[in-house]
Parts: C-alpha cells; structure tokens; sequence
C-alpha cells in the first residue's frame, strides 16, 4: 500500500495536521515537517521539538476489530525501533506505551490517536526522534540518536525508511494477523 509523504517547512502538530486531511483522504499519508511548534505527547503532555529533529504523522484507516489500538501500540514501538536500531550502537528499549530509550534516555515519542470520521476509523501514529540534538529538562533524562550513532544521522534517510516498513506493515495487517507481524519484528 503506497503512502503519500506531504511536506511542511512549520506546523503546529503533525498530528493535528493530520487530523485536517482526514476529510481529504484517499490513501495513507505522511505528514512531515521541519519544525513543530506545539509537538503533542501523551495525556495532553507536549513534545518540545528542537530544530533539526525529526518530526512526522502517519495516517491510515484501521479495523479495530482486526487489530486492536493497544495492540497498533505494540506494532508501532517495534518498527519504529527496528528502524532507529540501524543508527545507532546502543541497544533501543521500548518504555511502554510509547517510548524509545537508550541506556534510560529518551529518544523518542510515538503518539497514537483515533479518529472517527464518517463511520470510518483512523489510527494517526505521531512519531517525534531527537536524531541532532534534544531539550534540556530537570530531571528527565533525554538524548538524541547522534550521541549514540557512529555514523550520520540523516532525518530524509529515516523518513524514508519509515515510510517504506509502514506500506509493507498497512499491506500486511490488512492481510495477515497481528501476531504473525509481532513475530518477525523481533
């Protein structure tokens, strides 16, 4: 299934964009952007977006029935590691629900949101990477890819291999079963 990768220079969310172009939709999209004012986290937290990291939405219609959001969750921590886990020497460990962490410093945040429009359900995976750099908080311990990485970190190589294990992932759910999937993600 093809994904459609829209790009932006500044938006507030790449979630809320998303959530505007639901009533555009015709196939999965990507909503990418430079910079982010107001990066959303999880239960109404904000994601603080420094320049030069990557921030991204992916958007795509979804059967609850046939895989469950908590289980998208699951899915979603693992393919997001199994992409950054090729930049960096250090082992990603999934914070559950929706965090990547290395040696107990955040990297990423996945934000999954569902909408329902005319009786239709969408799954908006929000994906927020301190690939460059990353902000600099009392006691909460963050870093970025680069700290970890022996090699460059390139945020349109990144998208693009999310883009490309996210149309295999939306082909497959639609036709095999979530464990089949959990499996050979590990």
């Amino acid at each position: 299934m093809k994904i459609k990768i829209i790009k932006y220079k500044s938006v507030k969310s790449t979630n809320n964009t998303a959530i505007r172009r639901i009533k555009y939709f015709k196939q999965p999209i990507i909503i990418y952007s430079e910079s982010q004012k107001k990066g959303k986290g999880t239960m109404g937290k904000i994601w603080i977006s420094k320049k030069g990291n990557l921030f991204l939405s992916i958007l795509f219609e979804f059967n609850p029935a046939k895989v469950s959001f908590k289980q998208h969750a699951v899915l979603n921590a693992y393919l997001v590691r199994k992409i950054l886990q090729k930049y960096v020497i250090k082992r990603i460990k999934i914070k559950w629900p929706n965090d990547l962490l290395i040696e107990k410093k955040k990297v990423c945040g996945i934000l999954q949101e569902v909408i329902n429009y005319k009786n239709k359900n969408f799954l908006i995976v929000g994906i927020g990477v301190n690939t460059c750099t990353f902000p600099k908080i009392v006691n909460y311990k963050i870093s970025s890819l680069k700290d970890y990485s022996n090699k460059k970190v390139n945020n349109d190589k990144i998208l693009k291999d999310i883009k490309k294990i996210y149309e295999k992932f939306i082909y497959d759910i639609k036709k095999y079963n979530f464990f089949r999937i959990k499996k050979s993600l590990k």
